[in-house]
């Protein structure tokens, strides 16, 4: 399927068809363009029937944007017939046609983090391990590294007592999923994997059949397990087309391996390999900087990414004093980038942690600028929604323990802790669930007969709810649940702005599920219960993002995979970025920080600002902090240096390049008006000669004029005091409005 806007390499990967084949795929160089045009060539050309093909990639957002490239390319009705998601969903969805093989039932429910927490501190409390000695998520976090590498309680390494002792958590662990017929996200990959591998009744081959060609966008993000399924489902066709970029490789502290896509030409002799080095995205200028930050890298397959786009703005290096001026550089960045006619959205703040992103938030709330932040607390994890599909997760599969004690009591029905816990331990006894625990709560004999009683209404108002479930849309099961349980009233009569609150969080959660069925029906397909409970389970952060005015805050991890027209890098000293807990002194710990900034700078198209402090307030403590040693691989002809190491540093214009290109601006302090000796004004103008400023640097101050604090750092004067001791009332960026004694300020 030629295309004229197909470069040399990319028309390549395109017509291949028969074989593997392994495309590295520079930053912004196509790489989605490719593997649409791909699946469109396989159907048109080769007649490939569409549900034969399997195309994967790492987070819904890139599934959706695939999928309406192909609507576009082959039309909707062939579209639909293709199998295009991520790993987990696509798992998720073999799972449920295959899964009956290794005992795992149709209707099963995917536990989240929370909900995998809850069940790990439950397995511990029962073999009555110390939280301490081994907390629940710690213990998780073992038991997910051994289901990324494919190994069960039985096949784990046992070379110590805690292994011995988490071997031990892992049983109990898997024992509570089965028993709630529940799966984690590792679950889903791993149990496709065994289906495959044992091919229990024929499983593993007809599920093998499915699929002619199989096509994995992000490749250098599979882990062991991935992988082995990838293997798997090519077993015979070897027909595995796998596109990434080794420079990319981030992700490796969650199991991501980067000698997968290194070693592939290893697993497949055979594969032809195409190199797509032509950035589309970025300005000649960010792509130079990109490409000086990664050549240095270790090992990494040989690419010389280069744009045929202009040159564009220099890279702006800017060192500040504190993390305050920073959040305020930030500010005025943005304002600037607003008054040239680019739309906030399309401008973003990078951060290499969280923790970073407090300064950032305090400036721009204070300045009345919109943002969002990606990888904060999503709407699925607050917790009225969350007991809402609590509610219909038990409605969906009853044998979820999870869900069933965390609305037990909520609403309040007087059903207490004591209560739950004996009759949890009851079911565990008799081997039951909780849900069939309730329908024999008579026989539990510590039981007080109130409890029994309230514990039977509980179990009468969910057999009431289940059967309204059959036939009805999920909106209206939704509707029925926040009726019938009381959920909605009981907020109602809170009467708090925290309660309304919560209500608007509902009712934008049947929102989201009337949406789900709208996308169901124009997509041909059943809104059911279960298959929205999926989608919300496996909702990733960056498929939170919504499409409005309103500047992005992100991580650089959480940054991969989008592009912004202006990126504000922050944070760029050693220590910071590369990260000290990364332990630089490993060489793997560094060289996956240097793909990790080698990220960063890509996701910018237009303009780029890195910005470095000399002190930063972080985890309690002050730091000192050196430039970033990837800013000195940057080439000095694409950079633009601003700003001083200095605790009252400014971002000022060194170079006073044309306006066409020049950088960021803080606000600069006005000049003083002309005033004659002693002359002395309150308010909107300033201190005259007699103002005790003799030898603290203060000056004649006015409205607008520019002071440094020591903790606040710079801040703008709204008014002069002078009823008392002298007095400035100033607005600090991160900190707001402040009224300060004269004699601790200095003129900035």
């Amino acid at each position: 399927m030629a295309d004229p806007e197909l470069n040399g390499p990319q028309a390549e990967a395109v017509a291949h068809v028969q074989g593997p084949l392994l495309v590295f795929a520079g930053a912004g160089s196509g790489k989605t363009r490719v593997i649409t045009y791909r699946i469109a060539n396989l159907v048109a050309c080769a007649h490939v029937p569409p549900y034969r093909i399997l195309a994967v990639t790492f987070t819904n957002k890139a599934a959706g944007e695939m999928r309406a490239r192909l609507e576009r390319l082959v039309g909707g009705d062939i579209a639909r017939d293709l199998w295009v998601g991520t790993f987990h969903a696509t798992c998720a969805k073999l799972l449920r046609a295959h899964g009956h093989a290794i005992g795992i039932g149709k209707n099963f429910t995917i536990y989240d983090s929370s909900d995998q927490k809850a069940v790990m501190t439950r397995a511990l409390r029962e073999l009555d391990y110390d939280d301490k000695r081994y907390p629940p998520r710690a213990v998780l976090e073992r038991v997910h590294k051994e289901k990324q590498e494919g190994r069960g309680p039985d096949e784990m390494g046992l070379d110590s007592y805690m292994d011995d002792a988490i071997k031990k958590a892992y049983e109990k662990y898997e024992a509570a999923l089965r028993a709630a017929n529940a799966v984690d996200f590792e679950d889903l990959i791993l149990n496709v994997v065994r289906i495959l591998e044992r091919d229990t009744d024929g499983e593993g081959e007809r599920m093998r059949r499915r699929f002619e060609y199989l096509l994995v966008d992000e490749f250098q993000d599979t882990n062991a397990m991935q992988y082995r399924l990838l293997r798997e489902l090519a077993k015979h066709h070897h027909n595995l087309c796998v596109v990434g970029d080794d420079d990319q490789s981030i992700y490796r502290w969650r199991g991501a391996d980067v000698r997968n896509i290194r070693g592939f030409k290893k697993d497949f002799p055979e594969a032809g390999v195409v190199k797509l080095e032509e950035n589309y995205r970025s300005t000649s200028n960010i792509v130079r900087a990109a490409l000086g930050v990664i050549s240095p890298s270790r090992e990494r397959e040989p690419k010389e990414l280069f744009t045929s786009n202009e040159a564009g703005a220099l890279v702006d290096v800017v060192g500040v004093g504190t993390e305050r001026e920073e959040a305020a550089l930030v500010v005025g960045a943005i304002r600037d980038a607003r008054d040239s006619g680019i739309d906030v959205r399309d401008v973003a703040v990078f951060y290499r942690i969280n923790a970073q992103s407090r300064v950032l938030e305090e400036a721009l709330r204070a300045n009345d600028v919109p943002y969002q932040i990606v990888g904060g607390m999503k709407f699925y994890e607050r917790a009225e929604v969350k007991d809402a599909l609590a509610y219909l997760r038990v409605l969906a599969n009853p044998k979820s323990d999870v869900d069933l004690l965390r609305i037990v009591n909520s609403p309040a029905r007087g059903i207490g802790g004591t209560t739950t816990e004996r009759l949890t331990a009851w079911a565990s006894v008799h081997d039951l669930s909780v849900f069939d625990a309730l329908a024999r709560v008579g026989e539990v004999e510590d039981l007080a007969p109130a409890a029994r009683k309230k514990l039977a209404g509980f179990r009468d108002l969910m057999l009431d709810l289940r059967e309204g479930v059959a036939g009805r849309e999920p909106s209206a099961v939704l509707e029925d649940v926040l009726a019938k349980t009381g959920y909605t009233k009981a907020l109602e009569l809170e009467n708090s702005a925290e309660a309304d609150a919560r209500l608007e969080n509902l009712r934008e959660l049947g929102g989201s599920l009337r949406d789900y069925e709208e996308e169901a029906r124009a997509a041909g397909a059943a809104a059911t219960l279960e298959s929205f409970l999926e989608r919300v389970s496996l909702q990733a952060d960056v498929d939170a993002m919504k499409d409005a005015p309103r500047v992005t805050l992100m991580t650089v991890h959480s940054a991969k995979g989008l592009e912004f027209e202006v990126v504000l890098l922050t944070g760029m000293e050693e220590e910071m970025f590369p990260y000290k807990g990364m332990d630089p002194g490993r060489g793997e710990d560094l060289e996956e920080e240097r793909r990790l900034a080698y990220v960063a700078i890509t996701r910018a198209r237009k303009r780029l600002v890195i910005t470095h402090a000399a002190t930063r307030q972080i985890f309690g403590t002050t730091r000192y902090g050196m430039p970033s040693r990837f800013i000195r691989d940057i080439p000095a002809d694409v950079v633009r240096v601003a700003g001083a190491r200095s605790p009252r540093a400014r971002y000022v214009d060194r170079a006073a390049p044309s306006s066409s290109s020049a950088p960021w601006r803080h606000p600069q302090r006005p000049p003083e008006p002309a005033r004659a000796p002693g002359e002395r004004y309150v308010d909107n103008e300033f201190f005259g000669d007699d103002a005790p400023s003799d030898d603290d640097g203060l000056g004649a101050l006015r409205r607008g004029s520019i002071v440094f604090h020591e903790r606040f750092g710079n801040g703008e004067v709204r008014r002069v005091d002078t009823s008392g001791e002298p007095a400035v009332v100033a607005v600090f960026p991160g900190w707001g409005e402040k009224k300060i004694l004269a004699k601790f300020l200095k003129r900035a």
